[in-house]
């Protein structure tokens, strides 16, 4: 298991650094090692919230909480990112949806990763109903898998140019964070519980520790598209492992 706390270590440097949890990455890593995976999305959904934690209290006290972004995106997350969690779903169903997040995920950020380094000042304002839309696919999608769905949201509102690269990370990690919450408590609604976790211990603080660093490497030393084209490559790598693991 110490490598697998490695592997942890090191994506919460990465996703922090952007501003995600690493829901996704974790929960590849946790099929790769061939853990239960009735337990996959506790493990990950526990792991974003101290990731993400981190990342909202450094990026609002920066101030860059753009909270009219937001609140339409969370009317719609969080009640489906509840009943996504508390599905019952197959283990093949659950491992190709996890393949296909990962690969969808890891494509939006290779081709929006220049845009968290992007100086326009010109917004497009997405109306209220599409937001909520929005937040409600990506939720209920999150709460079956176990992500935050940030690594979703935050590519679509780079794509729709929705608001300046800070407010958009900032929105993306609250969205992780709230979004996670409820997932977990959508979750525990089905035979899994929470003293799983203890079993665990060791990828909960080696995610805690790399949150930091991560969050230090990016308001401190590097551009942040550069970290985004390192996540989206890093997604895509262990789409390709699982790929491997399920089809060949």
């Amino acid at each position: 298991m110490i490598i697998l706390s490695i592997l942890f270590f090191v994506t919460a440097i990465l996703y922090s650094s952007v501003g995600f949890g690493g829901g996704s990455t974790y929960l590849a890593f946790l099929f790769i090692w061939g853990l239960p995976y009735y337990i996959f999305p506790i493990i990950a959904l526990c792991c974003n919230i101290i990731v993400v934690s981190g990342n909202c209290f450094n990026y609002i006290k920066a101030g860059n909480l753009n909270l009219k972004l937001l609140i339409p995106y969370l009317i719609g997350s969080i009640p489906l990112a509840f009943i996504g969690g508390s599905l019952p779903i197959e283990k093949k169903i659950f491992e190709i949806l996890l393949f296909l997040v990962l690969v969808i995920a890891g494509i939006l950020l290779l081709f929006n990763f220049k845009s968290y380094d992007d100086k326009k000042e010109s917004y497009r304002k997405v109306p209220i109903v599409i937001s909520i839309l929005i937040g409600g696919v990506l939720g209920f999608i999150s709460g079956i898998i176990g992500i935050g769905g940030g690594i979703f949201l935050s590519p679509i509102l780079f794509l729709i140019k929705a608001a300046k690269p800070k407010h958009i990370v900032t929105v993306a990690s609250v969205f992780i964070l709230i979004n996670s919450i409820s997932g977990i408590i959508g979750q525990l609604t089905k035979n899994v519980v929470l003293s799983e976790i203890q079993n665990y211990w060791f990828l909960l603080l080696a995610v805690l520790i790399g949150g930091q660093i991560g969050n230090f490497l990016n308001l401190k030393i590097f551009p942040a598209r550069i970290l985004a084209l390192v996540t989206a490559l890093l997604v895509l790598f262990v789409a390709t492992r699982i790929a491997y693991k399920l089809f060949m």
